[in-house]
């Protein structure tokens, strides 16, 4: 997104893991340089190559590289999350337990990229970037009502059931394993499947830290522990809120 708009980009291709990105273009890699460097995410030319592959072998325009049975695997995990998110949430105000509430914040968080990833299927960047900056926003509104549910808790105390806590968090470690595992086939694969690796994979973290937190009330008899979970989870939906909307500049 940050290189809409600059003339002569043929192709992108991505390498998360080992944080690279190769472009084929013609012209100057200054402009190129410059744009990726205004994310200020520690960009940096390694190298500059001119290419020997003719035009005709190329496509004119940067393409989606989720094909069928990508979509598919999204269409699954979408449901999955979305599903999820409702059962969590609602579970966690029941068992007044902030890690859960937030946790299934999580899970709407990443609902939502893959909703971003199926409507970027056949659409242009435009629509993108509309779709990313209003996902952004709702992420970052709902990260702030976890942490504000987190204060009240606070400050008007709170008893959260630890079983109820471990249980469901158990349940969601379940499903996000099971993404993982409907990933794992296409994980190398275009870039919004090797993101959704990645946040799968975050989520299993998140899930094990409020299963540790449910235990952790069991021994102290206190809510901190949910506390100190429900913190973290809604800052982790919150900075990736945050990496979505500076996209957008």
């Amino acid at each position: 997104m940050a290189l809409e708009g600059l003339p002569g980009i043929a192709t992108i291709e991505f390498d998360l893991p080992k944080r690279k990105v190769r472009i084929h273009h013609e012209g100057p890699a200054e402009p190129i340089s410059k744009s990726l460097g205004s994310l200020a995410l520690g960009a940096h030319l390694i190298s500059s190559t001119a290419s020997v592959e003719s035009r005709e072998s190329r496509p004119g325009q940067v393409e989606s590289e989720t094909d069928s049975s990508e979509a598919q695997v999204l269409r699954l995990l979408l449901g999955i999350n979305a599903l999820m998110f409702l059962v969590e949430f609602m579970t966690g105000w029941l068992a007044q337990s902030t890690g859960l509430i937030a946790d299934s914040l999580d899970m709407f968080a990443d609902a939502t990229v893959y909703g971003l990833a199926l409507y970027a299927v056949g659409k242009d960047a435009g629509h993108k970037l509309k779709a990313a900056r209003m996902s952004g926003w709702f992420q970052l509104a709902l990260a702030i009502g976890a942490l504000c549910e987190v204060v009240r808790r606070f400050l008007f105390g709170s008893e959260p059931a630890a079983p109820v806590m471990m249980g469901m968090a158990t349940i969601a470690l379940v499903a996000n394993v099971t993404c993982l595992l409907l990933l794992a086939r296409h994980r190398h694969g275009g870039i919004h499947m090797q993101a959704s690796w990645i946040f799968s994979a975050n989520d299993v973290l998140a899930n094990i830290g409020v299963i540790v937190a449910g235990a952790a009330v069991t021994l102290t008899g206190e809510n901190y522990p949910d506390l100190m979970i429900g913190t973290a989870i809604a800052l982790l939906v919150m900075n990736g809120a945050r990496r979505i909307l500076r996209l957008q500049g």
